[in-house]
């Protein structure tokens, strides 16, 4: 619901070209995902710290975002030093905790930050829209854009639907519970909000037709690639070649 509270700014990255930012982010998300190197995640580590002290972003936001994510990351640390066979490290009773699955929870941790840091500094810097205009620059194809861009615009509304069902729920003294009330009044919420859904997606694509949309999204707005865009690519493709030598 916040995919654009790092957006505004004017910070180099900021400026870049979206067509730029979005080959790159997945250029770095797959060589980061592809290295087992610790001493090299953690220098990818550092070069997501840097792309997101580059952009900007609020530390505060940062740190409640990825509170979330490492919170799920957690689950891996709790089971994988018990679940992968090799050298015992210590031991908790029966179970007995390895090297190697401490080593992997430890991997996984570097590769999930080290993206999501790169990715949310290079993503995030721009707004969805632009990306969407980029992505239809970049000839990917018109019913995937448009699934996206669709996703983006209604599922806040779809949400602010959800919420008002919700306090609706409240008012008539709906108290959840685990209880059989409970689970149907919330399948009925479901229901109901499914139906709201596809009225409103029929409204939408009438009000569309009527604007003579013929199910492709004109560009009216060409991009146009700058010096920094050509800088940024010329040292982002360095640290991708070192990455990839070293993998």
């Amino acid at each position: 619901m916040h995919l654009e509270e790092f957006a505004q700014g004017d910070s180099l990255l900021h400026r870049l070209d979206p067509r730029v930012k979005l080959p790159a982010a997945l250029c770095w998300s797959c060589l980061v995902a592809t290295s087992d190197r610790l001493s090299l995640l953690a220098w990818t580590l550092g070069c997501g710290l840097a792309l997101a002290a580059m952009a900007g972003l609020s530390v505060r936001k940062l740190c409640v975002r990825f509170a979330f994510v490492n919170l799920f990351i957690a689950l891996f640390w709790l089971t994988l030093p018990f679940s992968l066979p090799g050298e015992s490290v210590w031991s908790l009773g029966p179970l007995h905790a390895s090297r190697e699955g401490l080593l992997h929870a430890l991997r996984i941790t570097l590769k999930c930050n080290a993206i999501l840091l790169a990715v949310t500094a290079l993503l995030g810097s721009s707004t969805v829209f632009a990306l969407v205009h980029a992505l239809r620059h970049l000839a990917l194809p018109e019913k995937l854009v448009q699934m996206f861009f669709f996703t983006f615009r209604y599922f806040q509304i779809i949400h602010a639907e959800y919420l008002r069902l919700r306090e609706a729920m409240r008012v008539r003294c709906f108290t959840p519970g685990t209880n059989l009330r409970s689970y149907r009044s919330y399948a009925q919420l479901m229901g109901i909000l499914l139906v709201r859904s596809l009225d409103r997606a029929e409204r939408v694509r009438e009000a569309m037709l009527c604007r003579g949309y013929a199910g492709t999204f004109r560009v009216f707005v060409l991009f146009s690639i700058k010096g920094q865009d050509i800088t940024f690519v010329v040292f982002f493709s360095i640290a991708c070649g070192i990455l990839l030598f070293l993998t």
